[in-house]
């Protein structure tokens, strides 16, 4: 039998009805391609983790969404959204059927959907760690806050696709804009399935390696993605030069925001291969009618720099966590790696 919380009015329970999952995704102002249930179900088996997608309900209204995993080793209970070793920029909770509601409506019913999902996750696993990473249209945070949450305020870029090609085109610095004009005889760029996703993350990986850093994704989690999501959400852009693999983007997309998701190593080539292939996934969501391509991170300095060149705009989100002490000592390893 399901376990419900009520909170005040708000019945939080374990979704029932997986197959409406996704059409509340698609309602939320906050949902994207991460919440879908079969991008959910490929990060619960690729982390060995259990999936919780709490739904909240006033009524037979659904309020809100918020997938949870849990990890249990040695007697110990954590929790996140989304899981660790993933590389996933965000996911946490998304709000429905708040937009009508008066201000003070709405914050009361946002707060206590979160207390409702917190108090289930207490209930039901007394996780001594629990970390969530918003994403950047999902503003207020302060429920969390208020559960003694500690705030960690991240940042992303974001390019706005609205104004068209050449308006986006000329607001690059001059050297992106030179770069996007390289011979199309030099190179060639197209999508193309799962090798090419495991050529791309292989390249990440040895570039990551060279470095001494860690680099934990699988391909197989990524192929997964692929092939279980909707034509299209998962696309593994690749970059050929006289006729061999110089490099790529696995981008992920849904109807608001295109991701630079992995890829982008840095290759020996005189082509500018990153520059074409952020170039061509820009021009692709805009004749898709897709507004925001968003360059997933700004928070690595050495990586800014390229980032920036493309004139976007700084986007904030958060990541919160909440845990006994021990716990929090315990958890430099996952921050390694997240």
């Amino acid at each position: 039998m399901s376990v419900t919380i009520e909170k005040n009015g708000i019945r939080v329970e374990r979704a029932d009805d997986v197959d409406r999952w996704d059409d509340y995704v698609e309602r939320s102002p906050h949902g994207d391609v991460f919440h879908r249930l079969d991008a959910l179900r490929a990060q619960a088996e690729h982390t060995g983790a259990t999936l919780h997608p709490l739904v909240g309900y006033k009524g037979q209204e659904p309020v809100g969404l918020f997938p949870a995993f849990t990890i249990s080793k040695g007697g110990v209970t954590t929790a996140f959204s989304p899981p660790p070793n993933l590389w996933l920029p965000h996911l946490g909770p998304v709000l429905l059927n708040m937009e009508k509601l008066k201000r003070r409506k709405a914050e009361r019913r946002h707060r206590r959907f979160i207390d409702g999902c917190l108090d289930w996750l207490d209930s039901q696993y007394s996780p001594k760690y629990v970390h969530v990473r918003t994403g950047g249209r999902y503003e207020d945070i302060r429920p969390f806050e208020w559960n003694e949450f500690e705030v960690l305020p991240r940042h992303t870029y974001e390019v706005d696709l609205t104004p068209g090609e050449d308006d986006v085109l000329s607001s690059f610095s001059s050297d992106a804009r030179s770069n996007t004009r390289t011979d199309e005889s030099q190179y060639e760029i197209y999508v193309g399935g799962v090798d090419a996703i495991r050529r791309i993350i292989r390249q990440v990986k040895d570039r990551h390696d060279a470095q001494d850093e860690p680099y934990r994704l699988s391909a197989n989690f990524v192929a997964d993605l692929y092939q279980s999501l909707p034509e299209g959400a998962v696309r593994p852009y690749v970059c050929e030069v006289d006729g061999e693999f110089a490099g790529g983007m696995v981008a992920l997309a849904d109807d608001e925001r295109i991701y630079r998701w992995q890829g982008g190593a840095k290759h020996d080539h005189d082509v500018p291969v990153n520059d074409l292939v952020d170039w061509e996934i820009m021009r692709d969501a805009m004749d898709e009618g897709i507004p925001r391509y968003d360059l997933v991170g700004a928070n690595e300095r050495r990586l800014c720099g390229y980032k920036a060149k493309f004139n976007p705009e700084l986007v904030r989100y958060y990541s919160l966590e909440r845990g006994t002490r021990m716990m929090n000592l315990l958890t430099d390893v996952y921050k390694r790696f997240r």
